[in-house]
């Protein structure tokens, strides 16, 4: 019993030494990283049309999520012609109070936006598609500071070199462009380069000076962002990077620990490969972390070990090739992980799994969950099936429990994370940003 207070307590504890978010929705998937609010008083029904819809407003095409700080909700948008847009608006009518813009044109496979802003006190922070690396001040509405996390470190090229090989020195952009969702850690912003001259890089988050980089790691483009891991003597850094080829004929990827203060890779792990990781590594606490992926790599669980030269290593617990995420990491709730395990390769829909492995169940397309996003919160699933429903499911291994249900999207594709602040959920589809009432 004492070990799973402990563990539930770690999952819930903020990973960030800097600000405290309250109610807010900060930065990608949320206070804590872990698609997990603290909100309360969830409704657990919904009127026959739906949950309220509070605003709306139009958007292009794309799959960034939003960030909600201080009444305010942060996005970024784009135009492959122009470039990249922040969006402000005001959280409680949808109002557009400012935006900044820049030029970044250039088109890529499933074009439009792709990551969250990051907000802390008057600074916001966004990573674009080609590698612009913003920090804005909210205030002023200028920017503080930028870089280029592409170009800085060896990157070059318009064209992408293609889905499957690894980027040559100097060579393309990715083939679906720069995704990172800007990380604080204490006093440093954090993100993969992906370029050839280096692997996951820190500014100062303050002056925008690197701090450090760590060596290019071993692998193709990995599209996840570094998570931070809770491990044996303090808090590790965890980056993915991509494999050639999938499934059991899979290799050359990696997954690697870092330390977040220095850059120094502690350990590489090879017995998981994902040939296109998205979904970042799940901290299942007790230095224990959860890799999940699509395109037939499944899942494995490993656990970081400190040995007694101080070095660190990581011993491989399970793997588990029926459960998987292409998109959105997995969610932890009571010893359980709940992830959409629709890919190229596979429909099981949405799907519970133990701790130890074990999968509980699957919906498959009945009903159909395909790479949509999901929030814990007040014992509940809120999630999209990634197309037009909006779902509020109760997370039990038993069975799956959906409590309600209804169409608000009018485009599939609906793969940004969610937003969930005061009981209002933000969704954003293909045309729009949605703003709708799921709290009492």
């Amino acid at each position: 019993m004492k070990t799973k207070t402990r563990l539930m307590t770690m999952i819930f504890a903020p990973l960030f030494v800097a600000g405290a978010f309250g109610a807010d929705w900060p930065q990608f998937y949320g206070p804590s990283r872990n698609s997990t609010s603290t909100d309360k008083g969830i409704l657990r029904t919904w009127p026959e049309g739906g949950p309220k819809v509070l605003w709306t407003a139009p958007l292009g095409i794309g799959y960034g999520g939003a960030a909600v700080s201080g009444g305010k909700v942060y996005l970024l948008d784009r135009d492959d012609k122009v470039g990249d847009t922040l969006r402000v608006y005001d959280f409680a009518n949808g109002k557009e109070l400012w935006t900044f813009a820049y030029a970044a044109p250039g088109r890529v496979e499933f074009p439009g936006s792709r990551t969250t802003p990051t907000v802390e006190g008057n600074l916001v922070y966004t990573a674009g598609l080609r590698g612009d690396l913003y920090c804005i001040n909210t205030t002023t509405q200028k920017p503080v500071w930028h870089k280029n996390i592409w170009t800085e470190f060896g990157g070059g090229g318009a064209v992408p070199a293609g889905p499957f090989a690894p980027a040559p020195e100097g060579g393309q952009l990715p083939i679906w462009g720069i995704v990172q969702n800007p990380l604080i850690y204490r006093d440093l912003l954090i993100v993969a380069s992906q370029a050839p001259g280096a692997g996951v890089v820190a500014y100062d988050k303050a002056t925008g000076d690197l701090k450090w980089k760590s060596e290019p790691l071993a692998g193709g483009a990995g599209y996840d962002t570094p998570s931070v891991i809770k491990a044996p003597s303090g808090d590790q850094l965890v980056m993915i990077t991509g494999s050639q080829g999938f499934g059991r004929s899979a290799k050359g990827g990696s997954v690697n620990g870092i330390d977040p203060l220095t850059g120094k890779i502690l350990w590489t792990y090879t017995g998981w490969q994902c040939m296109i990781p998205v979904a970042h590594a799940v901290d299942a606490g007790e230095g224990k972390l959860l890799l999940a992926g699509g395109y037939n790599a499944g899942s494995a669980m490993i656990q970081i070990v400190k040995k007694e030269d101080g070095t660190f290593g990581v011993n491989e617990l399970f793997k588990n090739r029926d459960f998987g995420s292409h998109t959105q990491p997995p969610i932890l709730y009571k010893d359980h992980f709940y992830a959409q395990f629709t890919t190229n390769e596979r429909r099981d829909g949405l799907v519970s799994m133990s701790m130890s492995g074990e999968v509980k169940w699957k919906t498959g397309q009945e009903p159909a969950f395909v790479r949509g996003g999901a929030i814990l919160v007040d014992g509940l699933l809120i999630a999209t099936d990634g197309a037009k429903k909006l779902y509020v499911i109760e997370p039990d291994p038993a069975g799956f429990k959906a409590l309600a249900s209804a169409e608000l999207m009018e485009s599939g594709q609906n793969w940004a994370p969610l937003a969930l602040s005061n009981g209002k959920l933000l969704i954003r589809d293909q045309k729009k940003l949605i703003v709708v009432q799921v709290g009492q």
